[in-house]
């Protein structure tokens, strides 16, 4: 019996041992709860919660396991970001909804992190200011005569490099913000490298790809979607042509792929992410690139949900044959045409469009789409909805006033039309020519106006 007491006594210590606290004293907090929220990947997960007592002290604990950035997040959800470093960490302050008031007691970690926050946004203000006054002394004739004003320039703003520099060396190899720093540095360095030190740009994107996408550090950093979209960004703003922005993208998609095929869970996470950013960006030379080149040589990583995903550029890319669609009962048919399925249409060219009642954007597009379907028809285009409604109720309410052909089996995303067609969110459009091979996959009515501008109107302006 004396063992065992030992032995529990023994387990709890190595507990404690590994398990650090956050302790603060801030008033404003008085009465409420707080939380700790760690950073995992592009979310957050609770770590500990605490109630603060009457004169706003409390304690929240935090393991070994949890090191990287973190948030205190009060009641009514605002926040302080701390350094869960592994040491303890002392705050005082009055309220986080003024992160301002609060000071860092203790811990070593977390007052390099404030000290750095508040000094490197103020060097980069400087070199920006010393920057702007050298391109007066290069290139107006008034002052670019004088030598020694370009000098002094040149070594003070050598001097800012170097003093923000030697912060960064100067940390602890083995320490978190030893980490943290830089690529928090490389971040926001971002638009100021585009618009005004446009000859880092290229060392600037090699830090990108340099990167360990699948480093438990940059997944614990909250950074992470801030660098993907950075480094889209960048590539994308970096004053090449259209071409050449495809050209790095394809090359830092590879690159991120590759680096992240030693980790299948990140993999998935991490491209996927990426795909559906190339989307929102309309940058969809480089999203078919990422899709197809996943598709033939990392299949093997992929979850079946991500495959399913981008299997839409490999069956559905340009230049394939469409699916062909029977119009089932539960089809709305304005125009009075006896087609019986979408093979039978006899316009030129068919859009068909997915969508729903019961999906907000969907809802949004309708009238943009109702407006330009009489335009469009004059120039030889027709449009079919495919509603993933899943009673006859829904789509005849949907689609009871639409000008053009709608149909529905009902089976919301069960219906094969949908998986025939790979589609995987709404709304989405496929522009097919009379034999139904495929010619575009509008990303918005915006998207297909401007193809029937320029194909079809300015392409015959004879019609």
């Amino acid at each position: 019996m004396k063992r065992l007491v030992f032995f529990l006594i023994l387990l709890v210590g190595c507990n404690s041992a590994d398990s650090q606290t956050i302790t603060g004293n801030i008033p404003g907090l008085a009465g409420e709860d707080v939380r700790l929220e760690g950073f995992r990947g592009f979310g957050t997960h609770e770590i500990s919660r605490s109630d603060v007592s009457d004169d706003g002290v409390f304690t929240l604990p935090y393991s070994a396991d949890h090191i990287g950035m973190g948030l205190l997040v009060s009641s009514d959800d605002h926040s302080f970001i701390v350094v869960l470093s592994g040491q303890d960490i002392r705050l005082k302050g009055e309220s986080l909804a003024n992160p301002e008031t609060v000071d860092i007691i203790s811990g070593e970690e977390n007052r390099l992190f404030e000290q750095y926050a508040r000094e490197h946004p103020r060097r980069e203000q400087a070199l920006s200011a010393w920057i702007f006054l050298e391109n007066i002394y290069r290139d107006d004739s008034l002052f670019a005569v004088h030598d020694t004003p370009r000098q002094a320039i040149a070594r003070e703003k050598q001097r800012i490099r170097d003093e923000d520099q030697a912060f960064l060396d100067q940390l602890d190899p083995s320490t978190y913000v030893h980490w943290y720093l830089p690529v928090r540095k490389l971040v926001s360095s971002v638009s100021v490298v585009a618009q005004h030190r446009t000859e880092e740009i290229p060392q600037t994107i090699e830090a990108f790809r340099q990167l360990d996408y699948t480093d438990q550090r940059l997944h614990r950093s909250g950074l992470l979607s801030d660098v993907l979209e950075s480094h889209v960004w960048l590539i994308e703003n970096s004053g090449r042509s259209l071409d050449s922005v495809f050209v790095e993208l394809n090359i830092s998609i590879d690159n991120m792929a590759e680096n992240l095929s030693l980790n299948q869970d990140r993999f998935n996470e991490i491209m996927e992410y990426l795909f559906d950013l190339l989307e929102r960006r309309s940058l969809f030379t480089s999203s078919e690139h990422l899709a197809l080149s996943l598709l033939e040589s990392k299949s093997d990583l992929l979850t079946s949900r991500f495959a399913n995903k981008l299997e839409i550029y490999r069956s559905m890319k340009i230049g394939s044959d469409a699916p062909d669609i029977e119009f089932t009962e539960n089809t709305h048919n304005p125009t009075d045409t006896n087609a019986g399925r979408l093979s039978e249409l006899e316009s030129d060219y068919i859009l068909v469009v997915f969508a729903a009642g019961w999906c907000p954007d969907c809802r949004s597009m309708m009238p943009e789409l109702t407006e330009k379907y009489p335009a469009w028809n004059r120039e030889g285009v027709e449009v079919v909805l495919v509603s993933l409604d899943d009673t006859p109720e829904s789509f005849a309410e949907f689609v009871s006033s639409k000008p053009f052909i709608s149909t529905s089996d009902l089976q919301r995303w069960s219906s094969p039309i949908a998986r025939d067609y790979h589609v995987q969110n709404i709304p989405a459009m496929f522009l097919m020519d009379r034999s139904r091979e495929m010619l575009l996959r509008p990303k918005s009515v915006q998207h297909m106006d401007a193809w029937v501008d320029w194909f079809l109107v300015q392409g015959n302006p004879g019609r």
